[in-house]
C-alpha cells in the first residue's frame, strides 16, 4: 500500500488511487494584505476575528497587520485598530508577545490612538512591554507633540536619550518643532549639537524644523547659517527665511529673498505671498506691495482667496483704498474676511459712507456679518462724527443679528460718542456695560476727555489706566497733555514725576517714507544733516513764503511744554512729518503723491500745515497716524478736521 504522498502537480495521491486536484489555500496575510489596500477594515477584521487561530508573527503576517493599522491611522478608524490590537492581546503567549512588541505594530498603534486624540492609551501600548527601538519612542514623542503635549514630547525624547537610543532624523524633526512651538530655543540648540555629532546626514526636514526655529526666535544670524549652508532647499526653506526677514520688518530683504528665490527657479506658493504682504502692509510699502501683485497676475495658477484678502489688506493699510476696492470687485468668490477687509479699509481710510453702501451690498448678498464687522463700522462712524448712525449699527448688532457686544465694540461706542461731546452719555456706556471696562475702554474716554477739556474725568479714567496699564506711557502722556492745555503745570510736573519713577518714557515722534527700495525714517528734532543741507533749506524757505502767503501762523499751543514762544515755534518745525515730507520733495518727482506714516497721532498744527503744502506744491499727501489714514489734496483732508 503507497502512502500519501504530495506531488508537485498538487495532485494527492492516497491509498485509494488518484484524488482529484486540490487548490492550496490562499494565505490569511495575502488576503489581509489586499483587504487593507481596497480600505475593507470590517472585512479585514472579520476575517482575523473568525479565524484567531492563524493568528501569527510571521514577517508576512507583520506586514499585513502593519497594512492594517495604517489604514486605520489614515481613515482615523479607532475602532478597528482597537478590534486588532485586543486579537493581538488574546493570541497565546508566544505569538502573543511577539505582537505586541514588535516595533513597526507598536509605533503604529501608538499613532492610531495618537491621531484619534487618545494620549493615555497611546501612552499605554507605549509602556506595554516597552522595548529600546527609536521608532516606538518618536511615535510616542510625536503622539504628544501632535495633542498639544510638547514639554512630555521632548521628555520623552530626553528619556530616550538616557536609555542610549541614538535619535535619528524622525527623532531630530519632532524634538526641534516642540522646541519652536514652546518656545526652549536652549533645548533647541542642544538638539542642533546633538545633529552636527550625528554620523547620519540631516534630510530636509530637519533642516527645514532647525531654520523655522531659529526664524521664530528671532535669531536671524544663525538662521541665515542654516539656511546657506543647507545642501538643498525648497519652498518651506525660503518661505521660513522671508518669515524671518518680515519678524525683523526687514521688507526690502524679504523682498530680495522673494526675488533671489525666483532667479534660483524654485518659484513660490501663496503661502510666500502671504507671509509678505502684511509687513509691506505695516510698513506702508506700496511699491512692494505692487511689486507682489505683479506676481499674482503673472502667476499661471489662480490665487486662493486668503492670498487676495492679504493683498487687499495691504492696500488699504497703504491708503490706496480705491486699489483694495477693485481686487475686491474682481474677485471670483469672497469670504466674509474679504468683506470686512474692504469695510476696514473704508472706515480708516475716512470713507465710512462707501463702507456703509457696502455694508447694505453684503446684506442683500446674504452674507451675515459678525462682530469684526461692525467695528470697522463703529470705529468708521467714529471718525467722521456719525454718532447717530453708529449708534444705530450698534442697535442693529444686538437687535438684528444677535451678536453680543465685546469690550472693542464698547470701546468704540464710547469713542464714538466722547468725540461728539457727548460725555455723559459715554461715561453712562462705561458705568453700565455687563463687563468690566478694559484699558481700551477707559483709553477711549480719556482721549474723549482730552478733545473736550474735561480734566475731573480725566483723572478718573487716568487712574484706572494707571492700575490696569502701569506700564504705558502714552496714557500718562495723554493725562499731562490734558493738564498742560488746562494751564495746570503742577499737575503735569506730577505725571512727570511719576512717570520717572516707573521708568518710563514719552515715544518720540516717528515718520517713515518709501523712496525707491529704501525706507526713510525720521524723528522728531532729528535728521540734521539733512536739515543743514543745501537742498533742504531751499525748499523750506520756499514752503514758508508760500504759506506766508496764504496767512499761515504756527500755532505754538500744541507744544505742550512750559517754554517761550520762540522754543515752541523750533520744536514744531521739528516735527517728523515735516521733515519726511519735505525729503519727499527733494527726492520725487513733481506731481508724484507723497505717502507717510507716523507712529504717533499728528499734531493738529502740523495737519494745518500739511494741508498747505498740498494746496501750494499740488501733491496729494497720504499720511497715516496711529488711528486713520489722512488724506490730503488741494488744501484740505479727507477727515474734515475731525480726528
Amino acid at each position: 500500500m503507497i502512502g500519501a504522498i504530495s506531488l508537485s502537480t498538487n495532485i494527492t495521491v492516497t491509498s485509494s488511487g488518484l484524488g482529484i486536484p486540490q487548490k492550496p489555500s490562499k494565505p490569511i496575510s495575502s488576503t489581509l494584505k489586499w483587504l487593507a489596500k481596497s480600505c475593507k477594515l470590517e472585512e479585514a477584521l472579520r476575517l482575523i476575528e473568525t479565524s484567531p487561530s492563524k493568528l501569527t508573527a510571521t514577517e508576512s503576517d507583520i506586514e499585513a497587520y502593519s497594512l492594517l493599522l495604517h489604514t486605520c491611522i489614515s481613515q482615523k478608524s479607532l475602532e478597528h485598530g482597537q478590534r486588532l490590537y485586543l486579537q493581538f492581546l488574546l493570541t497565546e503567549d508566544k505569538v502573543k508577545h511577539n505582537l505586541v512588541n514588535n516595533p513597526t505594530l507598536k509605533s503604529k498603534l501608538i499613532t492610531l490612538y495618537s491621531v484619534c486624540g487618545r494620549v493615555e492609551e497611546a501612552c499605554s501600548v507605549f509602556v506595554d512591554g516597552l522595548e529600546d527601538d527609536e521608532s516606538v519612542w518618536v511615535a510616542m514623542a510625536i503622539a504628544y507633540s501632535r495633542n498639544g503635549y510638547l514639554a512630555k514630547a521632548l521628555v520623552v525624547y530626553c528619556d530616550m536619550l538616557c536609555r542610549l537610543i541614538w535619535p535619528g532624523n524622525f527623532a531630530f524633526s519632532m524634538a526641534l518643532k516642540a522646541c519652536a512651538e514652546l518656545p526652549e530655543l536652549g533645548v533647541g540648540r542642544a538638539v542642533h549639537a546633538q545633529i552636527v555629532k550625528s554620523n547620519q546626514e540631516p534630510d530636509q526636514v530637519v533642516n527645514n524644523a532647525l531654520l523655522r526655529l531659529y526664524a521664530e526666535q528671532e535669531c536671524f544670524g544663525d538662521a541665515l547659517k542654516v539656511f546657506e549652508t543647507m545642501p538643498q532647499r525648497n519652498l518651506v526653506s525660503w518661505n521660513s527665511l522671508i518669515a524671518s526677514f518680515v519678524r525683523r520688518d526687514r521688507v526690502f530683504e524679504s523682498l530680495d529673498c522673494f526675488r533671489r528665490m525666483q532667479g534660483e527657479g524654485m518659484g513660490f506658493t501663496w503661502v510666500t505671498l502671504t507671509t509678505i504682504l502684511p509687513i509691506c502692509a505695516r510698513m506702508t510699502a506700496l511699491q512692494c506691495g505692487k511689486e507682489i501683485h505683479a506676481q499674482i497676475v503673472k502667476s499661471s495658477k489662480r490665487p486662493d482667496v486668503p492670498v487676495l484678502n492679504s493683498l487687499m489688506d495691504m492696500y488699504a493699510k497703504s491708503g490706496a483704498i480705491d486699489y483694495c476696492k477693485r481686487v475686491f470687485d474682481r474677485m471670483q468668490s469672497k469670504d466674509l474676511t474679504s468683506w470686512n477687509t474692504v469695510l476696514t479699509g473704508y472706515a480708516v481710510n475716512g470713507f465710512i459712507e462707501q463702507g456703509i453702501n457696502l455694508f447694505n451690498q453684503m446684506e442683500e448678498s446674504g452674507i451675515r456679518p459678525d462682530g469684526v464687522t461692525f467695528i470697522a463700522l463703529l470705529s468708521g462712524c467714529s471718525h467722521v462724527g456719525l454718532t447717530d448712525q453708529g449708534r444705530r449699527l450698534f442697535d442693529k448688532m444686538r437687535l438684528g443679528y444677535g451678536i453680543s457686544p465685546t469690550v472693542e465694540h464698547y470701546a468704540c461706542l464710547v469713542d464714538l460718542l466722547g468725540r461728539a461731546s457727548r460725555i455723559k452719555e459715554a461715561l453712562d456706556v462705561v458705568e453700565n456695560m455687563p463687563m468690566k471696562p478694559s484699558g481700551s475702554i477707559w483709553g477711549s474716554l480719556l482721549n474723549s476727555c482730552r478733545l473736550q477739556g474735561k480734566v475731573s474725568l480725566a483723572e478718573r479714567a487716568a487712574m484706572e489706566l494707571f492700575e490696569l496699564e502701569p506700564n504705558n506711557p502714552g496714557n500718562y502722556v495723554v493725562l499731562s497733555n490734558i493738564y498742560a492745555n488746562a494751564g495746570m503745570w503742577e499737575g503735569v510736573n506730577r505725571v512727570r514725576e511719576l512717570m520717572k519713577e516707573r521708568g518710563l518714557k514719552k515715544e518720540a515722534g516717528c515718520s517713515w517714507l518709501q523712496i525707491g527700495n529704501r525706507i526713510h525714517t525720521f524723528v522728531a528734532g532729528g535728521g540734521l544733516q539733512f536739515r543743514n543741507s543745501v537742498e533742504f533749506e531751499k525748499v523750506w524757505n520756499e514752503l514758508m513764503d508760500a504759506m506766508e502767503k496764504v496767512g499761515y501762523i504756527a500755532d505754538t499751543s500744541v507744544v505742550l511744554h512750559d517754554v517761550n514762544e520762540e522754543t515752541k515755534s523750533m520744536w514744531v518745525c521739528g516735527h517728523s512729518e515735516r521733515l519726511a515730507i519735505a525729503f519727499a520733495l527733494v527726492h520725487t518727482a513733481a506731481g508724484m503723491p507723497i505717502r507717510i506714516t507716523k507712529n504717533i497721532r499728528i499734531c493738529a498744527d502740523c495737519h494745518t500745515w500739511v494741508k498747505i503744502v498740498s494746496m501750494v506744491t499740488g501733491r496729494v499727501i497720504v499720511l497715516r497716524d496711529t488711528n486713520r489714514f489722512h488724506h490730503f489734496k488741494g488744501g484740505s483732508c479727507t477727515c474734515k478736521d475731525y480726528w
